[in-house]
């Protein structure tokens, strides 16, 4: 009984090390980056999922690896997921205001809706849609790698969606700080705008810091927000998408485990039973295994057949997020946030 789960283990260590050593080289890429510019460019999750799909790309792994690489790509993800609860506290959210709260979740439905339809018009496969509609209206990568695990997705269509979210998020964090003279935002109206539409929390941060501290503020609360909702977004997925021959799933599988741990974190974290000290640790855990498990994605998928989809993802993810900033200006308006 002992001997299967060593063995399972000892065949996944060849995959994991080589996953780990994918991390280590984007963590150094980011440190450099930032040494020279100030600041990271890509970060290192991102760096993970291209330097691995560029090593899968350029050498055929040996078969050793595979079982590593699948660990990778889905447990340590799902274990990253659970401890993400633990960073967010659902009183500290509720203190900001009721309507915020529920416009910013409305915002996420309806964005949610109409990538999707847009992922469907485009003729991309749905499982595919899903990913992006959830990378474009939550988290971005984040939100992508954990909705992944829950409909079953490929591999390449993962690595796509992040690979094009990631390079606009880029390209969203140097172009919105111009729409705060553009738009006439004051720098809350700002905050609360990033923070509907940047897609990683360290984004938000880049994107506000050159405006004032109070968009930074305000941004950060927003984007939490959005961070919150991939809880419910990920259970109604599994609870609706996960069905095998018309027959109805078990509960295991219409409820994620990683999903019930995190919003059992996310309540610990909320009544206080989780120590201050023990939360920056659970943090930097979880964002070294998603990186990790990125580097794993990268590793099982080879850029030459993600290409082939290439104009299609890119066209959707873009109109994806323009529909999701004129939402979120509408919301602005809506509210009569100044």
């Amino acid at each position: 009984m002992v001997k299967q789960p060593l063995k399972l283990v000892r065949n996944a260590l060849p995959g994991l090390a080589l996953c780990a050593v994918v991390t280590a080289i984007a963590y150094a890429m980011e440190n450099i980056e930032s040494a020279l510019f100030g600041h990271a460019w890509l970060e290192s999750l991102v760096l993970a999922i291209l330097l691995g799909t560029v090593v899968r790309t350029v050498h055929r792994l040996d078969t050793r690896f595979e079982d590593g690489i699948q660990v990778g790509a889905k447990l340590l993800l799902e274990i990253a997921v659970v401890l993400l609860g633990a960073s967010v506290s659902a009183g500290a959210l509720l203190e900001n205001g009721i309507g915020l709260m529920s416009g910013i979740a409305a915002v996420v439905a309806i964005a949610i809706a109409l990538s999707f339809a847009l992922g469907r018009a485009f003729g991309l496969p749905r499982k595919m849609a899903i990913l992006i509609a959830c990378g474009n209206s939550i988290c971005g990568n984040s939100a992508i790698a954990a909705v992944a695990p829950v409909i079953d997705a490929d591999g390449k269509d993962v690595a796509a969606a992040i690979a094009f979210t990631a390079v606009l998020g880029v390209v969203v964090v140097l172009v919105l700080p111009l729409m705060v003279s553009l738009l006439s935002f004051s720098p809350t109206q700002f905050g609360v705008f990033a923070g509907l539409t940047v897609y990683a929390v360290p984004q938000v941060l880049a994107a506000t810091s050159s405006i004032s501290l109070s968009s930074v503020h305000i941004g950060t609360l927003v984007k939490l927000v959005r961070v919150l909702m991939l809880g419910p977004v990920v259970l109604v997925l599994s609870l609706i998408g996960r069905r095998e021959g018309g027959r109805r799933p078990a509960l295991s599988h219409m409820v994620p485990w990683f999903i019930v741990g995190f919003l059992l974190l996310l309540t610990l974290r909320s009544f206080g039973a989780i120590p201050e000290a023990a939360i920056a640790p659970m943090h930097v855990t979880a964002n070294f295994l998603t990186i990790m498990s990125m580097a794993a994605l990268g590793l099982g998928v080879d850029a030459r057949s993600v290409m082939r989809a290439g104009c299609r993802v890119a066209a959707v993810v873009v109109l994806s997020l323009l529909a999701l900033a004129v939402i979120s200006f509408f919301l602005i308006k809506m509210l009569g946030i100044v």
